[in-house]
């Protein structure tokens, strides 16, 4: 304690001015400093708009046309007619109650029996190839 009592007094080192060379051209202009930009004042703040509720998106025609399954897929979806969309809910379905989505990658789908007919005999395929195969299924 007796040691910040010392500090505390002693007065601070004061450094010497830094000394200005002498101008020799008496014309020289320095460049102009810049004005400090004036504050920009803040736009008032707008109510938000009320939202309006979002428009429930329409589906496409093409995707909502009930189509008819071929045999093969027929076994896994059924045989009623039926939209494109239906039918990928309907094979998800199957491959997830029969546990044929693979564990590692679960990207791909492990085709038992009905599946490989309907992928053309190819015993693993991924969630992205499979919507074309099963299109040819489709009329």
């Amino acid at each position: 304690m007796a040691t910040a009592k010392k500090a505390a007094k002693k007065p601070a080192a004061k450094k010497p001015a830094a000394k200005k060379p002498a101008a020799k051209k008496p014309a020289a202009k320095k460049p102009a400093a810049k004005k400090a930009a004036p504050a920009k004042k803040k736009p008032a703040a707008k109510k938000p708009a009320a939202k309006k509720p979002a428009a429930k998106r329409k589906p496409n025609a093409a995707f909502m046309k009930a189509m008819t399954p071929s045999a093969v897929l027929a076994a896994v979806v059924g045989s009623t007619p039926m939209p494109r969309t239906e039918v990928t809910k309907k094979i998800w379905d199957y491959i997830k109650k029969n546990k044929l989505q693979d564990a590692v990658n679960r990207r791909l789908i492990n085709a038992d029996e009905k599946l490989k007919a309907v992928f053309g005999g190819k015993g693993k395929v991924s969630m992205f190839e499979m919507t074309k195969l099963v299109s040819k299924h489709l009329k």
